[in-house]
């Protein structure tokens, strides 16, 4: 007897619901917004000058050697040394700092610690912008009293970054989730709060940490108006800020400047892949319960 597959009655199906078809179109043109300007800019880093002025989607033939005059041009090799630095000394003083603040509001009890961390999250609504007088004015001075000066150094740099108000909500948020009965563990076996941080809580908040450095490294990486600010020549100026040197009235030179552009995204890209299973974990295990 042949074997017959059994169907589904077509009565029986159900129907495509019409806001499924909205929902995908929608995000179908999300992704083509999003990925349009990514193809564009490397699409153009291999173009001639010629080309990338009249907009042209394709190269006629690939310009490598663009990344090569960019480089040169624009004094990449001083400012990526200086990007590493200032990105490493920042990225490790907002783990630090962030890591010790969210135990503190998560874990310890003292006076007015909601009210002060409500005050704390309060500042994440303030615009960057505003801040950047205060901040100046706040490293000027620090400079004037300090042992160093701070305006055209690494300390204005890096030190009004480390207290990362994201940083440390999105660790306390994970903190919490800690169950007490390890605390309570800890502290028969004669652990305090320093013991039951590094042996306990950090080896379990791996994922959170690592979102944490992630967003604090594209953060610092990816500056620009504030070391225009406080940088007066080129010794601490970090890469963003070599990609002004193709602006200029003179002349268009969009194809080194979107070569420029791809060199300063290599690094973050590669952050990016080699940590997306960590990051995808912490971002899904923070934030989610008060």
């Amino acid at each position: 007897m042949a074997n017959v597959t059994a169907t589904k009655p077509i009565a029986n199906r159900k129907p495509i619901k019409w806001w499924n078809i909205i929902v995908y179109i929608v995000l179908s043109v999300g992704s083509i917004a999003m990925i349009l300007p990514m193809y564009w800019t490397i699409a153009v880093s291999f173009m001639t000058r010629a080309e990338a002025i009249a907009f042209r989607w394709l190269p006629s033939a690939p310009q490598v050697g663009n990344y090569a005059e960019a480089w040169r041009e624009a004094q990449f090799s001083e400012y990526f040394v200086n990007s590493v630095i200032i990105t490493t000394i920042t990225v490790t003083g907002i783990v630090i700092f962030s890591v010790l603040a969210a135990y503190a509001f998560a874990r310890m009890e003292f006076f007015g610690r909601d009210l002060l961390f409500s005050l704390l999250l309060a500042t994440i609504f303030i615009p960057e912008m505003v801040l950047l007088l205060p901040n100046f004015l706040t490293v000027t001075w620090l400079g004037r009293i300090g042992p160093i000066p701070w305006v055209d150094n690494w300390p204005a740099l890096t030190i009004p970054f480390m207290g990362n108000v994201f940083s440390i909500f999105l660790l306390r948020q994970f903190f919490t989730q800690i169950p007490n009965d390890l605390f309570d563990a800890a502290k028969i076996d004669g652990a305090g709060h320093l013991r039951f941080l590094t042996s306990i809580v950090l080896p379990l908040s791996r994922a959170p940490i690592m979102t944490v450095i992630i967003f604090a490294f594209i953060g610092s990486w990816n500056a620009l108006a504030w070391p225009l600010l406080v940088t007066n020549s080129a010794d601490w100026r970090p890469i963003a800020v070599g990609l002004t040197n193709f602006l200029d009235e003179e002349q268009q030179r969009v194809h080194l400047q979107m070569a420029g552009a791809v060199i300063t995204m290599i690094p973050v890209l590669l952050i990016y892949f080699f940590t997306q299973k960590q990051f995808t974990e912490g971002i899904a295990l923070s934030g989610l319960k008060g």
